[in-house]
């Protein structure tokens, strides 16, 4: 995980490109982040609503995934992956119903894979609702200086952009508490896509942190922003854990 000093600089939430037959166009999109860096981006935001990401079917968000990872170790990349994360896992319990080996546990996966379902469209839901957040904030950067309602406007815009991150988190949470069950109780033949989920919402957990710390840190009321900072660095604490135990636990089983 980066610090928020190897984070700093200019990001770019990054469009997505299609050829004229409406597939999406990795080349041109690689060439939009080409010129990004030569311009001075530090990094870029993927799979956000400014690519439209909601829209998308889950195989053309990897497909812009994909072509964004060339760049790795070239610029900072924060992908949004919480979706995908619990779809991984809900996979699991895609192949777990319907099997005998598994039926004293079919009505636990069934309910839990009503719970991802939901999980997964609210998470989904949270790309145009953090951009419809961020509004505000960027409005109140437009105010004058000398504004004397500026102050009070910027600390009310901040802290309404700290809570879809938020909740991201909060999501991301119950994203790792489900897919812990479909790890342990799930097909075995499907294991390792619930040690892959489990990877993948941390990471969600974790890119969802920074857009709550980078607005913590500017707030005037010390005593909000580190309740709101103790929530996140718990929630980075005990679920980046777990989401680690259920990575090593899978990858344990294929060496015993």
């Amino acid at each position: 995980m980066k610090t928020k000093q190897e984070l700093a600089g200019i990001y770019v939430a990054s469009i997505t490109a299609y050829d004229q037959a409406g597939n999406v166009d990795a080349v041109a999109l690689q060439k939009l982040m080409q010129r990004n860096i030569n311009e001075g981006a530090a990094g870029f935001f993927v799979g956000g609503s400014s690519g439209e990401c909601f829209m998308l079917t889950e195989a053309e968000r990897v497909q812009v995934f994909e072509a964004a990872a060339a760049y790795a170790g070239k610029t900072n990349l924060i992908a949004h992956v919480g979706a995908i994360g619990t779809a991984l896992g809900n996979m699991v319990g895609s192949l777990t119903v319907g099997k005998k080996k598994y039926a004293d546990v079919e009505a636990e996966i069934i309910a839990l894979q009503k719970k991802c379902d939901a999980l997964q469209t609210e998470l989904l839901d949270q790309v145009p609702a953090d951009a419809e957040g961020f509004i505000p904030l960027a409005n109140a950067y437009g105010i004058p200086k000398d504004d004397p309602d500026r102050p009070r406007i910027m600390e009310e815009a901040t802290i309404t952009a700290c809570k879809v991150p938020m909740h991201i988190m909060e999501l991301c949470c119950e994203a790792i508490d489900a897919i812990e069950v479909f790890a342990a109780k799930g097909s075995r033949l499907a294991v390792s896509d619930a040690g892959c989920g489990a990877t993948i919402v941390k990471a969600a957990l974790q890119a969802a942190s920074l857009n709550v710390f980078i607005n913590t840190k500017t707030l005037q009321n010390r005593e909000v922003a580190e309740e709101m900072n103790a929530k996140c660095l718990t929630m980075l604490d005990v679920y980046g854990k777990k989401a680690d135990g259920i990575f090593e636990t899978v990858k344990a089983g294929f060496f015993k």
